[in-house]
């Protein structure tokens, strides 16, 4: 995959992009916490596989990513792993949610506050894309939404419960307003 710049991208449209992205990304976060939250803390060591993370990892690594994702892109360099975070690891579900939703809501506001010029600034991302900052947003979305539903695939398995992701689940059904 190339590196090399893409074509520029206005400072209004990334001010804008960023606050749309925002607003989303900070839905995903209530989702992702509820998804988080399920996961029973007797049952953290659970693998559908042997290949696979255990579900602490997999949370772990959801709530970390997502954090060091957007933080990453106010610093406008990405490092994974970020040593920074390994002695932050909580110890109980109700821990993680907690320290999930201040991070990420903490650096939702960091990257709130960057400038369209920050914004457009290209990040290398480990030799493989040479973005404009903002669009990182997109892929750490992308990535994040993917290991929730990883992770929203263990519940049943280790006896909990599915919560609603987008509309209701068999295990908490959509409940559709009564219509006059």
């Amino acid at each position: 995959m190339s590196t090399a710049p893409r074509p520029g991208i206005t400072p209004e449209f990334a001010a804008a992009y960023r606050e749309i992205m925002c607003e989303g990304l900070l839905n995903e976060c209530e989702t992702t916490k509820k998804v988080l939250a399920a996961i029973p803390d007797t049952k953290r060591e659970y693998r559908p596989d042997p290949k696979a993370r255990t579900a602490w990892d997999l949370a772990w690594h959801i709530a970390s990513e997502d954090v060091q994702f957007v933080e990453q892109i106010t610093e406008g360099r990405f490092t994974f792993p970020d040593p920074r975070y390994d002695k932050e690891r909580p110890n109980s579900v109700a821990e993680l949610v907690a320290w999930y939703d201040k991070n990420f809501k903490r650096a939702v506001q960091r990257l709130r506050a960057m400038t369209p010029a920050q914004l457009t600034s290209p990040i290398n991302f480990l030799g493989m894309f040479n973005l404009p900052a903002v669009f990182y947003l997109g892929f750490m979305n992308n990535h994040s939404v993917h290991h929730r539903g990883q992770l929203a695939t263990y519940l049943r398995p280790m006896g909990s419960k599915v919560p609603p992701i987008y509309g209701g689940s068999a295990d908490e059904p959509l409940q559709m307003p009564a219509t006059a």
